[in-house]
C-alpha cells in the first residue's frame, strides 16, 4: 500500500505545531500605543501570555516585549497586523535566534521558627535577595527564566507562599543583533 502523498498547500504538523514566541517591538512613546497593540491581540483571538514595556534610552521610544504561543502561521499574521500601527517602529521574533530572556519575580514568604533558616537557605540556592524582613516574613527577589522561577516555587511549601508577583519576560538577541531605528 503507498503512503498517502503530502498536498502542497497544506502543511506538514511539525509546521503547525503552537510555539512560544517572544516578540519584541519597538514603538513610539505614545499615550494608547500599548491600547492599541494589546487591542490588535485580543480582536484576533491571540493571547498574551506575559507583557513588559518600559521607555528606552531614547525617550520617544519604547520597547515592548510580549511572549505568546502560536504557530509560525499565527505569528506571521501578528506580526503583519503590528507593523501595520503606526506606533510600531521595528519588531523582531527573538525566538528566531540565540537570546537572553528574564523574569523578576518578588515573593513573599512565611518565615517562622525554624522555617525561618530553611527560607534563607532556599533563596541562596536561587541566588535570591531577600529585601525585607518582619518577624514572621520574608520578601524575596529572584531574576532568572520562567522555569527557574516556577521551581524556586515549586520548591516551597505552598502554605508559605503568601503573595507572588511577576513581571514576565524580558528579552535581548545575543550577540551583534540588535533592535535599534
Amino acid at each position: 500500500m503507498n503512503a498517502p502523498v503530502a498536498s502542497p498547500y497544506t502543511l506538514p504538523a511539525a509546521e503547525t505545531k503552537a510555539m512560544r514566541h517572544i516578540v519584541s517591538i519597538l514603538l513610539e512613546n505614545e499615550p494608547g500605543a500599548l491600547s492599541r497593540v494589546a487591542g490588535l491581540f485580543s480582536a484576533r483571538g491571540y493571547n498574551i501570555e506575559s507583557l513588559t514595556v518600559a521607555p528606552t534610552e531614547d525617550g520617544s521610544l519604547s520597547r515592548m516585549t510580549i511572549v505568546t504561543t502560536g504557530s509560525d502561521d499565527v505569528l506571521e499574521q501578528i506580526t503583519k497586523q503590528l507593523n501595520k500601527l503606526i506606533e510600531v517602529v521595528k519588531l523582531v521574533d527573538l525566538s528566531e535566534a540565540p537570546h537572553i530572556e528574564r523574569e523578576l519575580m518578588l515573593i513573599k514568604v512565611r518565615a517562622t521558627g525554624k522555617d525561618r533558616e530553611e527560607m534563607k537557605r532556599m533563596a541562596d540556592i536561587f541566588r535570591g535577595r531577600i529585601l525585607d524582613v518582619t518577624e514572621t516574613t520574608y520578601t524575596i527577589e529572584l531574576t532568572g527564566t520562567g522555569s527557574k522561577l516556577d521551581a524556586f516555587i515549586e520548591a516551597l511549601d505552598k502554605a508559605a507562599i503568601l503573595e507572588t508577583v511577576r513581571t514576565g519576560a524580558s528579552g535581548i538577541a545575543r550577540g551583534e543583533r540588535v533592535l535599534k531605528v
